[in-house]
């Protein structure tokens, strides 16, 4: 399987992501979330997430920017959405303006990004969630202009529902709210996040725009093999968050055995089989040189005997919720 820092997934909508994100779920809003984004966009790693969620320090929603630059690989910046616990949508805007600021040269742009002087073009994807609290027609539109103006973007590249949580009723309602934004060109492409089986088929059912990705939480510990095959069926990415499992299986033994066969960090490994798999995942850090470590998963392959060995390591691994079962 050859891949690089360059390598895209085409969507069903005909645009294209990074194969590899950066996340700042629980990232703290101001210098933590700005500084990591920087150093992410710095390397031109992968994606960055900055969700709305409930947690307790940080994130805003899924912000995915993917730069390219003198490396000529993409980065995208993932999630950066506005909740009880994900606030950190305007830390990322912030992050972005400085870094369109300090690279001013660099062309070939196709996300129109507002500084505090300039307007630039970047080659940049930003995807962003509608937080569960959102839900509803008009709600979720306004919400999206809300994403909009703390990120500093005429349009955002990749909308995201975080959750079925709401009910059928309101996440219809918040689905064809996303249709017309894309429509109005208010976002580029639509997907949901944390959707079962049974969220996907009722949604497919109603949606006169396909959802384009399914962002749910999937590792060798949580393979979610029967989800992941029906989202690939009909063509809807499958994107990973907490691809590193939060830090609570990187001192498995079975996996370190396996990391220390081909020279590499747990983590990497661990990015290395959902790459492998077909799946985006959406790592994320704060420190450095751990976000240099996750970007360098290029040089290796994952054999098909190992591949294998991880994949039986499923034990339905919840690291903090599972929406997918829920009515």
């Amino acid at each position: 399987m050859s891949l690089n820092l360059q390598s895209k997934r085409k969507l069903n909508d005909g645009n294209e992501i990074p194969v590899l994100g950066f996340g700042v779920y629980q990232s703290n809003p101001g210098d933590e979330t700005e500084q990591a984004v920087l150093w992410a966009l710095e390397f031109t790693m992968i994606r960055l997430a900055t969700a709305t969620l409930i947690r307790l320090h940080v994130s805003t929603q899924y912000a995915i920017v993917a730069s390219s630059e003198h490396r000529g690989s993409w980065l995208n910046v993932w999630q950066s959405a506005n909740s009880v616990g994900y606030y950190n949508e305007e830390s990322v805007g912030s992050a972005l303006k400085k870094w369109l600021a300090s690279n001013a040269q660099i062309a070939c742009f196709t996300t129109l990004v507002k500084t505090n002087s300039d307007t630039y073009y970047k080659k940049i994807w930003v995807t962003t969630k509608l937080w569960d609290t959102d839900h509803g027609f008009d709600k979720a539109k306004e919400a999206c202009e809300e994403s909009l103006r703390k990120l500093g973007l005429d349009y955002i590249d990749l909308y995201l529902i975080h959750s079925p949580i709401p009910g059928k009723k309101l996440r219809t309602e918040s689905w064809k709210a996303l249709e017309e934004l894309k429509k109005e060109g208010k976002v580029r492409s639509i997907g949901v996040s944390n959707y079962g089986v049974h969220h996907m088929k009722e949604l497919l059912e109603i949606a006169t725009i396909k959802p384009t990705i399914n962002q749910i939480e999937v590792t060798p510990y949580q393979v979610r093999e029967e989800l992941c095959k029906f989202c690939t069926d009909n063509d809807v990415v499958v994107e990973a968050f907490s691809p590193l499992t939060m830090g609570l299986k990187l001192k498995e033994p079975r996996l370190n055995k396996i990391a220390e066969k081909y020279g590499k960090q747990p983590a990497q490994i661990l990015i290395r089989w959902s790459l492998q798999r077909g799946i985006v995942p959406l790592p994320k850090s704060v420190t450095k040189q751990r976000i240099i470590d996750n970007s360098n998963v290029f040089d290796f392959e994952i054999s098909a005997e190992d591949m294998e060995a991880l994949t039986k390591m499923d034990e339905y691994l919840v690291t903090e919720w599972d929406p997918t079962k829920l009515p």
